[in-house]
This record gives structure tokens, C-alpha cells and sequence, in this order.
């Protein structure tokens, strides 16, 4: 199994959750976080003073899927998430070696 780990702007979260349901992903988990890449913010102006905005309002998504799933996972949320500027986001990929279902116990490995 992969955790795909996906950080995303937040207006794409409605795209690529329907990029993921098309592939009959059902289960995820969306997070509100801030953060910045090679950007590393940007500067706005508030009540005529300018300052520095350094962590930007971003949204992770997690999911975990089958080996065999993994690759396409990856080009369907690249391909839902894109917009061609800078600050799209990135997509992780992890190892999972262990589940385990809460309400039964039932371990998937």
C-alpha cells in the first residue's frame, strides 16, 4: 500500500477529490495547513502598509491506495491540480506497511 500525500491550493480541492472518485477512490483526508515552497510567500499591502505573508493557506489530502493504484493516483491529482503557476503544490509518496480497521481489528498489511 502508498500514502499519496498531496499539498494543493486550496481552490482545487473540489477537482481533484472528483479526479480521485473517478478512480473509484472513496476514502481520504482533506487538512487545512500554510506553508511555502520556492515562493516563500508574498508581500501584501493592509490599511496602506505593506508587509510580508510567509505561510500561504494551502490543503493536504491523504490517501492511501494499492501499490498497483499508486501511479495513477499521482498523474490524476497532477492533472486535476495544476494550473501552470508557481505554488501548485506537491505530491508525496510512502511507503504503508500496516493497517488496522478500529472497529474490528482487522489488519491489512
Amino acid at each position: 500500500m502508498k500514502l499519496i500525500k498531496c499539498i494543493i491550493r486550496p481552490n482545487k480541492v473540489d477537482e481533484v477529490k472528483d479526479a480521485l472518485a473517478k478512480l473509484n477512490i472513496a476514502g481520504m483526508t482533506v487538512t487545512e495547513v500554510r506553508g511555502h515552497g520556492k515562493q516563500k510567500g508574498h508581500t501584501a499591502i493592509y490599511r496602506g502598509k505593506e508587509y510580508n505573508v510567509s505561510l500561504l493557506p494551502k490543503m493536504e489530502i491523504e490517501v492511501v491506495v494499492a501499490d498497483n493504484l499508486a501511479d495513477d493516483v499521482v498523474k490524476a491529482v497532477v492533472q486535476a491540480a495544476r494550473t501552470g503557476e508557481i505554488g501548485d503544490g506537491r505530491v508525496f509518496v510512502l511507503p504503508v506497511l500496516e493497517s488496522y480497521r478500529i472497529r474490528t481489528g482487522e489488519k491489512e498489511s
